[in-house]
């Protein structure tokens, strides 16, 4: 009988067999994973039946059985129970067996399930800023909770407690992380104190983290290196078309990782030359779309972009399909500065160095500004600084020196 036979037969998962494998193949997989996929179910289906099981009695304890039995068999490579992840997925969406039980939540994550609740619908936050906040909770009430015996980890909180926090994050963190870290507890503290779980506002009595705006220089690339960067992906693979258009967004657009990743097939209005970006703070801008970008577009939607429903435009390379992660956008980056021999630098680092360059080349504060789109004047400002040669004009001399 051949890997995929029981297919025919009258196993417990037979009726699935079929509408499993258009699902793996859907979500791009190649048909020789998806026959692999075919014969792992084949066995578990095996089992269920030499056991008089149905398919409405397989969980995850079952699952786990099976696997230990094929390891008593002998046999070699058994795989872990992530293999069986996608097939529990699919029969879960086909009511074929019964969906895990909720866990009992801890007085923590019910906590922690309020907070989630709070970013999402009271202040309407972004997908990542929320996840962003929640781990930081879960991260701080539980080291608390840890080390003092406590249920919440909010108990015995108090403003000492959060100076030396903060503290002690300054301590170890560059000024922007720490600048981070604080408006994370801020966050959380002040979600305390609407919800009536504190009854003193910590968060808006919490003292800033120090600094100094224009402190230092904006770090960019220049225009060589934004080059080299778009040369070194190979545009005769997939990959290649697919990060070449993923630098292009960032370089020539200054659009962050987030909003690359947000970026919809409907949203390029190719008729118009425009495109739509969805920024921070559910902003949303209609940016002409230069020539070199929309081919790299059209290049990659054509070549490259994987057969999909989804409508998100810049896809993962491998199945499942799925859409891509800003943080995987920074990691295109990092890989692009190694092969053009540059020292690792991040996505944001070219929505700066275009700024720079349109700088140079005569453009003023406004115009960056609304390139970038950011409503602060005196955040662009800081770009100016990054043209030494106009400033050396404009400088005076040092009283009792030479110029």
């Amino acid at each position: 009988m051949s890997k995929v036979g029981w297919t025919h037969g009258t196993g417990g998962l037979t009726p699935f067999a079929e509408g499993f494998r258009w699902d793996l193949l859907s979500q791009g997989r190649p048909p020789s994973a998806a026959r692999h996929h075919l014969a792992l179910m084949g066995q578990l289906s095996g089992w269920l039946s030499d056991g008089g099981l149905v398919a409405d009695d397989l969980t995850t304890a079952r699952a786990e059985e099976f696997l230990c039995a094929r390891r008593a068999t002998g046999q070699r490579r058994v795989p872990t129970f992530a293999s069986l992840t996608p097939l529990f997925a699919y029969l879960r969406e086909q009511d074929a067996i019964p969906r895990e039980q909720p866990l009992v939540l801890s007085p923590s994550e019910q906590l922690l399930a309020q907070y989630r609740h709070h970013l999402v619908n009271d202040r309407g936050l972004a997908p990542t800023t929320v996840l962003r906040y929640e781990r930081f909770g879960r991260r701080f009430l539980g080291s608390r909770a840890a080390c003092m015996g406590l249920a919440t980890g909010i108990e015995e909180l108090g403003s000492a407690e959060i100076n030396a926090y903060l503290l002690e994050v300054r301590s170890r963190l560059r000024l922007g992380s720490a600048k981070r870290e604080a408006a994370d507890l801020r966050a959380l503290l002040r979600f305390l104190y609407l919800k009536g779980i504190v009854e003193t506002d910590l968060g808006g009595a919490m003292p800033p983290v120090a600094s100094w705006r224009g402190a230092s220089l904006v770090p960019t690339l220049n225009a060589a290196a934004v080059s080299a960067l778009l040369k070194s992906c190979d545009r005769s693979t997939v990959s290649g078309r697919r990060n070449y258009a993923i630098l292009a967004l960032l370089s020539r657009l200054g659009l962050r990782a987030g909003e690359v990743a947000a970026l919809q097939v409907g949203d390029v209005d190719w008729r118009a030359g425009e495109i739509l970006v969805r920024g921070k703070a559910r902003r949303q801008d209609v940016l002409p779309l230069p020539a070199e970008v929309g081919e790299a577009l059209v290049d990659y939607l054509r070549q490259g972009r994987p057969p999909t429903q989804r409508p998100q435009l810049i896809l993962t390379l491998y199945a499942p399909v799925r859409p891509i992660h800003p943080s995987s956008i920074t990691n295109v980056v990092y890989r692009a500065c190694l092969r053009a021999g540059l020292p690792p630098v991040g996505a944001h680092r070219l929505r700066h160095s275009l700024a720079t360059e349109m700088l140079r080349q005569g453009g003023d504060l406004i115009e960056i500004s609304q390139v970038l789109r950011q409503s602060d004047l005196a955040t662009t400002s800081g770009y100016a600084k990054v043209d030494r040669a106009a400033l050396r004009s404009v400088a005076q001399p040092w009283p009792g020196a030479v110029r």
